[in-house]
């Protein structure tokens, strides 16, 4: 009994291999076929290739993760001091929310490591 189920498993899974294999193989014949239309379409109308490319600017991200501060930080440290910014450049935005809660800590004194 035990061989006939081992057997079972093994043509079991050589066929969810086999059906996983070329559902991949189509998706990326399909890709290609639908890149290689673009490409033969621009040759005929004259235009140039355009290549595909995702629209990620590192500029962008940064940007909107740093205006996002503002909501988990509130609205006094969105715009620091100048001063407090140039004196200690690792600064990130003031006192935490709910701070007064914490009793189990020493608080100590923060180094400057620079």
């Amino acid at each position: 009994m035990t061989l006939v189920l081992r057997w079972s498993v093994r043509i079991f899974l050589l066929i969810a291999a086999t059906i996983f294999f070329l559902s991949l193989l189509a998706a990326a014949s399909l890709l290609a076929l639908v890149w290689g239309a673009r490409a033969l379409w621009a040759k005929l109308t004259g235009r140039p290739v355009t290549p595909w490319v995702m629209g990620v600017s590192p500029g962008a991200a940064w940007s909107t993760v740093y205006r996002s501060r503002t909501v988990w930080t509130g609205p006094a440290a969105a715009a620091p001091a100048a001063e407090s910014a140039v004196d200690n450049p690792r600064h990130r935005g003031g006192i935490l929310r709910g701070n007064d809660e914490v009793v189990d800590v020493q608080p100590r004194e923060i180094r400057n490591t620079h």
